[in-house]
């Protein structure tokens, strides 16, 4: 009931910081999804393809990447496809690495967005607010003045909800976007160290 009478007395700028805020928990939630999802299909499939290239297998390894779209199985594939032209590591390696950029996009996107959502929930709250102490000020001015003191107060006091309901929704942004980008980064150091293990094994089997 307090959180009610908090967000009506906060103004009409307390809606945009909500959007905000829900469309930042939104992709937030959307990211989470796809990075532990993603994270598991890599972990799956490595160990996978870890037993088929020990086992010299390396159509059935071919075939398994072609199969499984994940971002590992698209790196993988690229070194598999330049197999047939080169057997160089140098030259696989090069492939992987352009497999790696193409996936990068889509391991990122949308997570920066969190950052710019945080600081525009802060900024709107400290426009509401200013915005809010200007009727204060305006209405004051043409109020008794005995009543002028508590009038002022009650306004300033309304006025900076939304200053606080702001940082409420910035804070909470912020630390879920430091979580996703260290995830994000965890991933890819995943992806790049299987890549390499995958050149190690085919480098042997050469």
């Amino acid at each position: 009931m307090e959180v009610v009478k908090f967000f009506q007395s906060g103004g009409s700028f307390m809606y945009p910081i909500l959007i905000v805020l829900a469309l930042g928990v939104a992709i937030a939630l959307e990211r989470f999804l796809y990075l532990s999802r993603t994270q598991r299909q890599t972990n799956k499939l490595w160990g996978e393809m870890v037993r088929i290239l020990k086992a010299k297998d390396f159509p059935n390894a071919i075939s398994r990447t072609e199969k499984i779209k994940t971002p590992l199985s698209k790196v993988l594939n690229y070194g598999f496809s330049r197999m047939d032209s080169s057997r160089r590591r140098d030259d696989i390696e090069s492939a992987m690495e352009e497999g790696m950029m193409e996936v990068l996009p889509d391991l990122e996107q949308r997570t920066h967005y969190l950052a710019t959502f945080a600081n525009i929930a802060t900024l709107l709250g400290l426009l509401g607010t200013i915005i809010g102490l200007i009727e204060a000020f305006t209405a004051v001015a043409a109020a008794d003045p005995a009543e002028k003191a508590d009038l002022l107060s009650a306004s300033i006091s309304v006025a900076m909800n939304t200053t606080a309901f702001g940082l409420v929704a910035a804070i909470p942004l912020i630390l879920i976007h430091s979580y996703l980008q260290t995830k994000t980064a965890r991933l890819v150091d995943n992806l790049e160290m299987a890549a390499v293990k995958c050149l190690n094994l085919i480098s042997k089997e050469a």
